[in-house]
């Protein structure tokens, strides 16, 4: 969990910085699109942690476990479907604020995965 704790606060930094930086184009929708995506993306990588440590912990792996899985990926789907129906978000921004955090996901873990921590 301190692997989480350090990509939120890592992300936190650039989601505002990118939402300031954008809000200077003239698009009206980008800066709050940019922190709904990277929201939605703060809950999608709490969701997967919950369903990886159950898969790795001493629980065996559940139907309910699956069952949430494919929930999150549905209800992704269909707020994300929601807003760009519509019409609250910009597509863009939502894309920026994913890819920001799953950048940010994918640089820390390949930082612990090479620190002593990781290989435990």
């Amino acid at each position: 969990m301190d692997l989480i704790r350090r990509i939120y606060k890592k992300s936190f930094l650039v989601l505002i910085s990118l939402a300031l930086l954008s809000a200077l184009i003239e698009w009206k929708k980008l800066p709050v699109s940019i922190i709904i995506g990277g929201a939605l993306g703060f809950a999608n990588i709490k969701a997967i942690a919950w369903g990886v440590s159950g898969l790795i912990g001493k629980e065996k792996t559940t139907g309910r476990m699956i069952f949430f899985s494919m929930f999150r990926l549905f209800l992704l789907f269909s707020i994300l479907s929601l807003l760009v129906y519509m019409r609250l978000v910009n597509v863009f921004g939502i894309l920026a604020g994913f890819t920001v955090i799953f950048a940010l996901l994918l640089i820390e873990g390949l930082k612990y995965a090479k620190t002593d921590d990781g290989k435990s």
